[in-house]
């Protein structure tokens, strides 16, 4: 299975997971986010940084490889609370991701993306026996279109003005 990354080139020789928290995972919990298709990593990787001013940088989209026999631990949006997509409701999936970490059963979650919740993100346990097993299969530039760069430079115009 391939899984995808959108990271600032900088981060993109080596699979790295920083203990911050996020959607599904407190701090401490070293975990690294994919997504299950480049355009999908590409939304995801937008709504973190949209209205910085930084969309125009030198992105790359990492392609991971992992093995298609590894079990997965899933996770359906008609399991999680209503509002649970809201940035404000960490409170609510922070806990599950954070059970299924400590569990340790899984090397991989399949999490319904809070952007296009019909399409599905990966968290990856880097603590994981078999986190070994995961590679980065290639690594490609990735660029924003250049409508979005644009608006991001507006909102982060904007947001200097408040």
């Amino acid at each position: 299975m391939e899984l995808y990354r959108i990271v600032f080139e900088r981060f993109s020789d080596r699979l790295y997971a920083p203990g911050f928290s996020g959607r599904w995972n407190y701090d401490g919990q070293f975990v690294i986010y994919s997504g299950s298709s480049r355009s999908l990593a590409s939304m995801e990787n937008m709504v973190h940084k949209m209205g910085q001013g930084i969309l125009g940088a030198r992105f790359v989209v990492m392609i991971l490889e992992v093995p298609d026999d590894l079990p997965i631990t899933t996770i359906t949006p008609q399991e999680l609370p209503t509002g649970w997509k809201l940035e404000s409701s960490y409170a609510q999936t922070q806990p599950i991701g954070s059970a299924w970490y400590e569990a340790g059963k899984t090397l991989l979650l399949k999490v319904p993306s809070a952007v296009v919740p019909a399409e599905y993100n990966f968290v990856i346990n880097s603590r994981h026996p078999d986190f070994s097993k995961v590679s980065l299969k290639s690594k490609e530039p990735f660029v924003y279109d250049y409508r979005f760069i644009k608006i991001d430079k507006e909102l982060a115009v904007r947001k200097k003005k408040e």
